[in-house]
């Protein structure tokens, strides 16, 4: 959940994904999968051990966990970012400016 074409004043000072847990009390929202369009995750050849990597982000460290553990599952290496309002930061737009790790299309060596 990245907010495009949202003025920042609009979301309160907050980013989109906290936004989003607020308005769902009690969920554990985890951010993941959503640093890359769709069409791209998966295509990476596992060469020599290197997985694409897939950035974890969530106010709830056991449901960080859980959905970095899927991700491993899945042939991904997760790297967990920490909370939303921290680690969720380069995966957002901000100030009209996408962060440092949105769109970046990294791999890990196992």
């Amino acid at each position: 959940m990245n907010a495009l074409h949202v003025a920042a004043e609009e979301l309160g000072g907050l980013l989109s994904s906290e936004l989003v847990s607020k308005a769902f009390a009690g969920a554990r929202l985890v951010k993941a999968f959503n640093h890359l369009p769709a069409a791209q995750l998966g295509t990476n050849p596992t060469i020599g051990g290197q997985r694409q990597v897939v950035f974890v982000s969530s106010d709830d460290a056991d449901a960080s966990a859980t959905v970095a553990a899927l991700a491993s599952q899945l042939g991904f290496a997760p790297v967990e970012l920490g909370r939303l309002d921290q680690g969720g930061i380069p995966l957002h737009i901000v100030g009209g400016q996408p962060g440092g790790l949105l769109f970046q299309n990294l791999e890990k060596v196992a």
